[in-house]
């Protein structure tokens, strides 16, 4: 059953650049009611629990290193079809190819280094959210 509620996190890179504030607002303008939010750095254990789906993939351990190079900001959104929502505002994972306007199309610098985590489900919206703010309600 879809929910109304999805997960982000501004990376490594784009908080770095100084752009978490600039990324907020066009989430809020978009219609995205931020639900809970937090700034914090992930050790490589823990991105590496975060991200423990690809454990087995050749890009694994350098994803873990660069999700715990700095800080990040999590967050739980709503708003009606949340997850598909917010997947057409952050745009393609390859900011090449991302529609103009979109968050990586702005912010990110690569592939790799694209500003910006959306979950794709609403299952993994609900697991990547009581990941770092487990206990939350309906989260």
């Amino acid at each position: 059953m879809p929910t109304n509620r999805t997960f982000t996190m501004i990376k490594p890179d784009a908080v770095q650049d100084g752009n978490s504030g600039s990324i907020i607002k066009m989430i809020e303008e978009a219609g995205f009611r931020i639900v809970a939010l937090k700034k914090t750095q992930l050790t490589p254990e823990r991105a590496g629990q975060f991200y423990a789906v690809h454990a087995e993939r050749p890009f694994y351990n350098d994803l873990c290193k660069y999700m715990s190079s700095g800080q990040i900001v999590p967050m739980i959104l709503e708003k009606e079809n949340a997850v598909a929502d917010f997947r057409t505002l952050i745009g393609a994972t390859n900011p090449a190819n991302a529609d103009e306007g979109t968050i990586r199309k702005l912010f990110a610098k690569s592939i790799e280094a694209n500003a910006i985590h959306g979950s794709d489900s609403d299952e993994n919206a609900e697991i990547e959210g009581n990941f770092f703010f487990g206990g939350l309600e309906q989260f």
